[in-house]
């Protein structure tokens, strides 16, 4: 039996396929390309992460998340995408979630009303969150990122690979990540899954 088919996925290899989480951008960041995230280009330019990876960092953040007291963690994205995933994650996992614009000082100035004292800073794209993680640079803060083909990887500690901007994407990683940190803390059993689907996770497009 191959490896790959050995390999045991935290959730169907379809299901990841279906939601886009290995679509990358058309640029590539050799730092990832030397680590092996990224598995092909296709015939467009489209680079595609490898699938086996992300699971394998998922497993991995949420061993690292689950670490930590879950009210010391702050999950953040300016993303639209990301609001509802962010929301759900932390309505689950019991962390902080800070959804749009971070206000600056918010991680170093204690002397601002919306000074938040963390230990784990966790964002959804790093190109568009730069300001907290700059911050939390300043501060020692471990920063855990969902990383693009094409993000920079400058003050991020663990990086997770994947479609950082995608709908749908978004919504399964979340989803994953939540149900995976349950269960490393022993809150859900090994087999168990969350008591909503993945597309609870999902931020609805507002019809016109």
């Amino acid at each position: 039996m191959s490896e790959e088919m050995q390999y045991e996925y935290l959730v169907p290899l379809e299901k990841y396929l279906s939601a886009g989480v290995r679509l990358g951008t058309r640029l590539s960041n050799k730092y990832l390309e030397d680590r092996g995230f990224i598995f092909a280009v296709r015939p467009d330019g489209l680079r595609i992460f490898d699938i086996k990876k992300i699971d394998e960092r998922l497993k991995i953040a949420a061993k690292l998340i689950a670490r930590y007291q879950p009210d010391r963690i702050l999950v953040h994205t300016t993303r639209p995408y990301g609001f509802k995933p962010v929301q759900m994650f932390c309505k689950f996992v019991g962390c902080r979630a800070l959804t749009g614009r971070f206000i600056p000082g918010t991680l170093t100035n204690p002397n601002l009303p919306h000074y938040q004292e963390v230990d784990l800073l966790f964002v959804v794209d790093p190109k568009l969150d730069a300001q907290a993680v700059s911050e939390a640079a300043k501060m020692g803060i471990p920063v855990i990122a969902l990383v693009d083909t094409d993000t920079p990887h400058q003050y991020i500690d663990f990086m997770i690979p994947c479609n950082n901007k995608g709908r749908k994407s978004l919504a399964l990683i979340f989803w994953v990540l939540a149900r995976q940190v349950l269960r490393e803390r022993g809150e859900l059993k090994p087999d168990q899954d969350l008591p909503v689907p993945p597309e609870e996770f999902e931020t609805r497009l507002v019809q016109t």
